[in-house]
């Protein structure tokens, strides 16, 4: 079938496309496929309507992700607890921490103007929160949707959240792939139509973004995802905003670097009495029997006041065993990472180098927490007390481990936490009673001082050169001197 694309014809630029080489004749042809065209013109009219509906049936299909009761995470909860009530959806627990009612009022979209980071250790209490102020809204408009290392799995991720299908169920465009981008476009689109209405901003909760890799494509998904935060808090229509959690210190490092509007709301254990507080609360919620006071401290004196670990302990029929029983898992787990090796081959070295490094620094949290318990007792109080974990700046831990690339893998393994004033702590109680137990065991200091002797033995060989002579016969001699006069020797034998 003759054709003539745009941009054809003698007069267009080389490389033009034409059959007949005569502008007439081209015309003529195209005047002809237009005419015999035209009988399909309900084709083409049908497929302009079909590409317009389609378009306004993706906005309406991701204004429906907002409505109330829509959000796929939140209605899980519910089928898991088979109740419909907020406080039962969220858990047993139903301790009123200081962050919930601002937590309540972000999610409700009365803060706009910014977006938020959640960062705190993991089971500390986040993701509770989160659903809780999603629950007494019944997610009206809120989505929430989890980070995975796989962009791909958080682009379908992201889709389901939105309700969004990235265009891959149009008959227009099959097989499309399209990134995360996309769907926060349409977003913008749907917030600025919805706000009219709702007259409060959608909220947009990306859950434990520390899934995403620590690397180009990982930091990449961040600051897109800031570059439009920042443009909707700045925009003043306060149409949406994110809220953003994490349980690694790392996204708030990249993050930090570009952001004027994002605010950081740290969330940290529960102090000793809502940590009691919060254990009988649970107990009669699963409807058990109540135990001793002194029993049920001395458990959590053990685990310390991580939520995901009271839970455990509240519900158990014998808190403490269970308290003692979590105290072992922990220490066969951390010793599983960081054990150390004596006499270990060169093969380990690094792996040592890095286990020697990390339990200087736990060493020294347990020395900092012997400390405050002398000066608590001095000043007339008591060991069972509540006392804070030990903390260290970032700036010291990095001079005690002699290393600062150590720090990002011990965070991720939740050996320790870094807050915002880049203090690093314990990640738990539980991690600071496992440390302290195996640093004051009898021939622990030697253990530790023969590995980082080992270690620089090994770096030692790695470093030593061997000399071989060839051609010496027997009784041959070789004799080496070492001349530390320098270039005075090297100008008398210039001058020889």
């Amino acid at each position: 079938m003759p054709f003539n694309p745009p941009g054809g014809g003698p007069a267009a630029a080389p490389g033009g496309f034409t059959f007949t080489n005569s502008p007439v004749l081209d015309a003529i042809l195209t005047t002809a496929i237009g005419l015999a065209a035209g009988k399909y013109h309900p084709f083409f009219v049908g497929g302009i309507l079909y590409v317009k509906w389609y378009k306004k049936n993706v906005l309406d299909k991701m204004e429906d992700a907002f409505a109330a009761g829509y959000d796929p995470a939140l209605e899980l909860a519910k089928l898991h607890t088979g109740q419909q009530k907020p406080a039962s959806i969220v858990g047993d627990s139903r301790v009123e921490r200081k962050e919930q009612p601002t937590i309540d009022s972000i999610m409700k979209g009365e803060e706009p103007g910014h977006y938020y980071m959640l960062l705190g250790p993991k089971g500390a209490g986040k993701g509770t929160m989160i659903f809780r102020s999603m629950a007494e809204v019944d997610a009206e408009g809120i989505s929430l949707c989890d980070a995975h290392p796989d962009m791909e799995v958080f682009r379908l991720r992201l889709g389901k959240a939105l309700n969004f299908e990235f265009n891959e169920d149009t008959q227009t465009g099959l097989f499309q792939r399209r990134d995360p981008r996309e769907a926060l476009n349409k977003l913008e689109k749907v917030a600025l139509k919805c706000v009219q209405r709702r007259r409060k901003p959608l909220v947009l909760v990306i859950n434990n973004v520390h899934f995403f890799q620590n690397n180009d494509e990982g930091q990449h998904a961040l600051l897109q995802l800031q570059q439009k935060a920042e443009a909707w808090a700045a925009s003043g229509c306060s149409f949406s905003f994110y809220v953003i959690s994490s349980d690694d210190f790392w996204p708030f490092h990249v993050l930090r670097k570009n952001a004027s509007r994002m605010h950081v709301i740290s969330i940290t254990d529960l102090d000793r009495r809502d940590s009691i507080q919060a254990t009988n609360q649970i107990r009669q919620l699963a409807k058990l029997d109540p135990v001793a006071p002194e029993v049920m401290e001395e458990a959590i004196s053990i685990v310390g006041g991580r939520l995901a670990f009271l839970n455990k302990v509240s519900k158990s029929k014998d808190p403490l065993w269970t308290a003692k029983h979590l105290l072992d898992v922990e220490k066969g787990w951390l010793l599983s990472q960081i054990g150390l090796i004596p006499d270990c081959d060169d093969d380990v070295m690094d792996e040592q180098k890095w286990s020697s490094c990390s339990w200087l620094l736990l060493e020294a949290f347990v020395k900092q927490r012997q400390e405050q318990e002398a000066e608590h007792v001095a000043a007339g109080g008591s060991l069972d007390d509540d006392l804070p974990l030990p903390k260290l700046s970032w700036y010291q831990a990095r001079q005690i481990m002699t290393r600062a690339d150590f720090m990002e893998e011990l965070d991720r393994l939740n050996i320790i936490a870094i807050d915002i004033h880049h203090d690093v702590r314990p990640d738990s109680n539980l991690i600071l009673r496992v440390a302290r137990e195996v640093t004051t065991e009898d021939g622990f200091d030697d253990l530790l001082q023969g590995v980082r002797d080992r270690i620089d033995e090994i770096e030692s060989l790695h470093r030593t050169r061997e000399l071989t002579f060839k051609d010496l016969g027997k009784g041959d001699m070789v004799r080496l001197a070492v001349d530390k006069r320098g270039e005075e020797l090297l100008e008398m034998i210039n001058d020889d």
